[in-house]
């Protein structure tokens, strides 16, 4: 099936045979959809880089647990797909469940060690063994040279990489950066089923991880006690200090887990240590009513907040927020 100027498939046969004909370098941009700009910064980055863009569209059941959103999370093929071509795709990778998974089917992949037991892994039993093996069916079935990935999702970065290297896939893992909204809050596609209320509180979950890189030189035990503060405890917007200037906390999030850890291993950062290793993220996981929220940040990063000129800085406290 062609819709303008991408090919849309349905079944492997026939994505291997419209592969077989397109030229490499191939580059893969694996999604369930719902997409979103930073969905189709991995798409872009993969057209700058390749000659033949394919971007899987799957809502992939084996990573969702029970009582998960599989059944309510976003759908919209036809949107999914014009949009992905004006990315830059070649080919749209649409398979229904069945194909992914037939009759039969008894094989997993499972990545061990703290990647496998740490952080969403502990919070989501099961979860990265769904994504770790449909990334390898999808890395088996469109053999791409490169294969794209969110760096917000950075734990499903760490597993992916890990299960390129220990199965020996011939596949440059690359990661892209996390796209963010205009006042910090980092792009998903699980976003939409915020309340305005809760979309209003949502850019905090990226302002007390800043909070958190801030203190670093303390170690991973204080920045940890930051972002969680920050979170559990919460700080109020300008416009709340405007309509209260008397305002100063309220509760905000429910956290799942906020964590100092090595980006490949996932494992912890010993907090006895003095100082944060540069390379290290610290990672957190919070919800805000029914919607779950994931975000990361880098402690040797230099960039400055994605927060716009009419919003407070995300690292000040409420005091110097209550005076501008």
């Amino acid at each position: 099936m062609s819709t303008a100027s991408v090919t849309v498939t349905r079944t492997i046969a026939e994505t291997r045979a419209a592969l077989a004909a397109l030229p490499h370098p191939v580059g893969l941009a694996p999604t369930m959809g719902a997409l979103h700009d930073g969905h189709l910064a991995l798409v872009a980055a993969a057209a700058r880089e390749c000659a033949t863009v394919v971007v899987s569209i799957f809502v992939n059941p084996t990573q969702f647990g029970p009582g998960e959103d599989l059944a309510s999370y976003p759908r919209d093929e036809a949107r999914d797909v014009a949009l992905a071509a004006g990315a830059g795709a070649t080919l749209v990778f649409a398979p229904a469940a069945a194909e992914m998974y037939r009759d039969g089917a008894a094989t997993t992949v499972h990545v061990d060690g703290p990647l496998g037991d740490r952080c969403e892994a502990a919070q989501r039993p099961g979860h990265f063994d769904g994504v770790a093996t449909i990334v390898t069916k999808l890395l088996t079935i469109v053999a791409p040279d490169r294969a794209y990935f969110g760096r917000k999702d950075a734990q499903q970065l760490a597993v992916v990489r890990r299960l390129a290297a220990d199965l020996d896939l011939p596949v440059d893992i690359v990661p892209v950066a996390t796209v963010r909204e205009r006042d910090g809050l980092a792009m998903s596609s699980r976003n939409a089923y915020l309340t305005p209320a809760q979309r209003a509180k949502a850019p905090e979950l990226y302002r007390a991880l800043l909070a958190g890189r801030a203190v670093a030189g303390r170690g991973p035990r204080a920045v940890v006690n930051e972002v969680t503060a920050r979170l559990v405890i919460g700080f109020p917007s300008r416009l709340e200090v405007a309509a209260d200037p008397d305002v100063t906390r309220r509760p905000a999030f429910s956290v799942d887990y906020v964590a100092v850890v090595d980006p490949d291993s996932f494992a912890p950062v010993d907090d006895t240590a003095p100082g944060v290793p540069p390379q290290s993220l610290i990672v957190a996981a919070a919800r805000l009513g029914a919607t779950r929220l994931l975000d990361n940040v880098a402690v040797g990063e230099t960039t400055s907040s994605t927060c716009p000129p009419d919003e407070p800085d995300p690292q000040a406290g409420p005091a110097s927020r209550a005076k501008e």
